[in-house]
């Protein structure tokens, strides 16, 4: 907005003098307007003021003049500046002229190489995620390309346009080094005609190792202004060398893939052969009769983007595709294509996959797709829409006697709203309000009424720390750890890489992971300080029918994703052989036992090397991972993670998911083995009910 400067117009307080304003244009139009030397009387500062002074973002600052978001620097580089700006013999600036343009703000670099936004934005400032720069395209709901009310708006992938020097990657070279890391063994279970849980479970972590990579990879590159999708690029890897599970298409059950699977990406359906297509809603095949050849539906995905019903946990109403032209606008569906295979499998009566997609609350961008299990169409029908056209509609019905899927989701919604309350809770928090979210403890199997006392807490006690083996500053990233900031000392540490991506997903398999400490000057938080923010899951703390109690979370958790530390009191070795042989050692962790590796990685996923023994009793005093169990095939691994520390070694121990976890499946990790076992030791009986069960652990 333009205002006449003159002095001659007054205005009566409480009033709007109309006549002041001259011109309204958009912001982005207006340049500064300095006072005229040969005509003051025309300035809002007739008696004169400070001149105009055009300061570089990063200094030096004259004096009164201070740094401002988002172009803060270091303490270190703003004592410097002001030095400078001290010695400095600066003529006093003159205007020049006016400025012919303004420069955007975003146009400017931040002190640690970053290009900054005006963009509001949720997450901390300077961050983007791995997959907020598709996230609107990720899962698009067009079941067919074409389908009405399935196409979302696909916005513009975010992203900061390349500027200065960039680090070149060769995304290809870092999915060959991956797959060159895998065990040969994997590729001959993944070569089998007919699938099988290993190659499902395989398939689907290589595809999320490599996913995650590649993000990692071509986030340090800086050119992210195009699409960037390394769900995409990962999936049409693996397709192109036929790295997946289940290549054949078929009617009803999928070897491997079990009833309850959860999934986050459109493809990861498709390399383990649950649904084929990548963006239609239904799949089918040909089939051939005595007469002729037929298509018979063989799957479905219903993601909310028709107007289907799925309240009753047990009947779907499916919505057929089409009616929606980009081109020619909506339309009358038509019996064809996946509407003509519905409709033949009406009368053939043969059995439906059916994916539900469900909002992926973490993630409200995104979807997660739970395998509801078989269903038989029973009926269909054509209905007018909202859009005034006529659209197929899908009776189906789910097959009696499978295990609970979808209706688990709706339980714990019923839960969460408090409609339905939840049997057999003895606390509603265990932790006291010591976590950022309760943790509750549930028995609904016997009359057992909560574990042994404990005192709890959240984070790990040392009495007796040790100094650093070697002494650090920590990083001086005020703004937060940047990936492409080469010169912070947490990121060189890890190899170059951030470890986390910006959701919070590990992105690797490194044994030791180091993150910013108490030393770093970087806000808490920071994109390397994940598993410093407590807990992100509503766990509950259950009773097992055979194996005392369990941890397992109300929500799903997705690969790589932190789940808790192990709290409790670091121990000398003297005092671990005191518990040898007695169930007091279920709560000690041992870092010196030897623990399998994963069998897909096997190279990567080594003994982790920390820089001493470390043992923490969590018998007295602890948190949820005391009540994690042993598994022979888990679905939780952990990693010592070393914090920034000038003072004492910093050392904790972390979980992380391996796979996708579904909500109430219970948590577990391998204990490991002692070798060689000590006297008086004994092995232990091993109730956890894998296919790898060893039998024992000790």
């Amino acid at each position: 907005m333009e205002y006449n400067l003159g002095q001659g117009n007054v205005t009566p307080p409480g009033s709007i003098d109309k006549s002041r304003v001259l011109n309204v244009k958009p912001l982005r139009t207006l340049v500064p307007v300095f006072p005229s030397p040969s005509n003051p009387s025309s300035s809002s500062n007739p008696q004169g003021g400070a001149p105009f002074v055009c300061v570089s973002p990063s200094g030096p600052f004259p004096s009164g003049v201070a740094p401002f978001y988002p172009f803060f620097i270091s303490p270190e580089s703003q004592r410097l500046s002001e030095q400078n700006a001290q010695t400095a013999q600066t003529p006093t600036p003159q205007r020049v002229g006016p400025i012919s343009a303004a420069v955007p703000i975003n146009s400017f670099r931040t002190p640690n190489g970053d290009v900054g936004s005006s963009r509001k934005n949720s997450r901390a400032r300077g961050q983007l995620t791995d997959e907020d720069a598709y996230a609107e395209v990720q899962d698009v709901d067009a079941e067919d390309g074409t389908g009405e009310g399935r196409r979302s708006k696909q916005k513009k992938p975010r992203g900061r346009r390349p500027s200065g020097s960039s680090v070149v990657v060769d995304l290809d070279q870092a999915a060959n080094d991956i797959l060159s890391s895998i065990n040969p063994v994997v590729f001959d279970v993944l070569k089998q005609p007919d699938g099988s849980r290993d190659a499902v479970t395989y398939t689907l972590m290589i595809y999320e190792i490599m996913r995650r990579k590649l993000g990692q990879v071509e986030e340090i590159s800086r050119d992210i202004a195009g699409a960037k999708r390394p769900d995409l690029k990962a999936g049409n890897i693996m397709m192109t060398k036929g790295i997946r599970a289940n290549s054949k298409k078929r009617i009803g059950v999928v070897p491997g893939v079990e009833i309850g699977d959860i999934f986050f990406f459109r493809f990861e359906l498709c390399l383990v052969g649950l649904h084929s297509p990548s963006m239609a809603g239904i799949d089918y095949i040909g089939s051939k009769t005595s007469q002729e050849e037929e298509t018979l539906a063989v799957s479905i995905v219903s993601s909310g983007g028709y107007e289907d019903n799925a309240e009753d946990g047990d009947v779907l109403i499916y919505s057929g595709q089409g009616g929606v032209n980009r081109d020619k606008g909506a339309s009358d569906q038509k019996l064809e294509r996946g509407n003509l295979a519905l409709e033949k499998s009406l009368h053939k009566g043969n059995e439906v996959r059916v994916i539900k997609g469900l909002r992926d609350e973490a993630h409200p961008t995104g979807k997660v797709y739970v395998y509801d299990g078989l269903y038989k169409i029973q009926d269909s029908w054509v209905e007018k829409a909202k859009s005034g056209f006529n659209v197929f509609k899908y009776k189906l019905a789910r097959v009696p006697g499978q295990p609970a899927a979808y209706m688990i989701w709706k339980s714990i919604q019923q839960w969460t709203d408090k409609t339905v309350t939840r049997t057999g809770v003895i606390l509603p928090d265990l932790t006291s309000g010591a976590e950022n979210l309760p943790v509750c403890l549930v028995n609904d199997v016997d009359n057992e009424k909560g574990p042994a006392y404990f005192t709890y807490s959240p984070c790990i006690k040392n009495l007796k720390p040790t100094a650093p083996l070697e002494s650090s500053a920590g990083c001086s990233c005020t703004g937060g750890c940047q990936a492409t900031n080469r010169n912070c000392p947490c990121i060189q540490k890890n190899g170059g890489y951030l470890p986390y991506s910006a959701n919070g997903m590990l992105a690797d398999l490194k044994s030791v992971i180091y993150e910013c400490g108490p030393s770093c000057q970087c806000p808490p938080n920071c994109r390397n300080r994940i598993s410093q923010a407590g807990l992100k899951f509503r766990l509950e703390v259950f009773k097992t029918k055979d194996k005392g109690w369990g941890l397992r979370s109300w929500d799903p958790i997705r690969a790589g994703t932190f789940i808790c530390e192990y709290a409790g009191e670091v121990i000398d070795n003297a005092r671990v052989d005191e518990f040898s042989g007695e169930n007091d050692d279920d709560y000690i962790f041992d870092s010196t036992r030897i623990y399998p590796q994963l069998e897909v990685f096997p190279a990567d996923t080594e003994a982790p090397k920390i820089p001493s023994p470390l043992y923490i009793s969590a018998k007295n005093e602890g948190n949820v991972a005391r009540f994690m169990n042993h598994s022979c095939s888990p679905n939780v691994l952990w990693r010592p993670v070393l914090r920034e520390n000038k003072n004492e070694s910093d050392l904790h121990i972390a979980f992380y998911s391996i796979r996708h976890i579904p909500p109430m499946m219970e948590l577990t990790y391998d204990y490991g083995t002692v070798l060689p076992l000590k006297g008086g030791q004994k092995k232990k009986k091993c109730f956890c009910g894998s296919a790898k069960c060893r039998g024992y652990f000790c």
